[in-house]
């Protein structure tokens, strides 16, 4: 699990999205920024996620927040999945794992007695300074932008 907490300096990170454009953390001075890290494209948790979170879009940024998403997967697999559920943010490919190690993301985990490397399921709420306000790491994949919105709403 993550080693980030709010009040910290949310790591910089730069990686090409789903249109292979580079996006970077500093894109988003000024602004606030929903950076949610999830497993793998086009599997059923991921989806249920990136569908709440397109379908709530205009209500998340009427409050002012920008979303992106990161993931290991290439930027074809994310140019895949984001025109067949038509997805209006980025989408981050980090096939290195640079930017998922930075935010202490990568690591083990246990499923039906098999321990294997991959990404816990977390998402940093990042305010125009790069400040860390909230860290989501119980994330409910089919109400996240509720979720998201009660943390910066209290």
């Amino acid at each position: 699990m993550t080693h980030l907490k709010p009040g910290d300096a949310a790591p910089p990170f730069e990686g090409p999205d789903q249109h292979g454009h580079t996006v970077r953390l500093s894109d988003f001075r000024g602004k606030r920024l929903v950076l949610y890290f999830y497993p793998k494209d086009n599997t059923p948790g991921c989806t249920a996620e990136a569908v709440n979170l397109k379908e709530h879009h205009e209500q998340l940024a009427g409050e002012g927040l920008a979303v992106v998403g990161v993931s290991p997967d290439s930027v074809e697999s994310h140019r895949r999945f984001a025109e067949k559920y038509g997805l209006p943010f980025p989408l981050i490919a980090d096939p290195e794992k640079k930017i998922l190690q930075a935010y202490g993301v990568w690591g083990e985990k246990k499923n039906y007695g098999r321990t294997y490397m991959g990404v816990h399921r977390t998402t940093f709420l990042i305010d125009g300074e790069g400040i860390i306000t909230h860290v989501i790491t119980k994330v409910k994949t089919k109400d996240h932008a509720a979720q998201i919105l009660q943390a910066l709403n209290g």
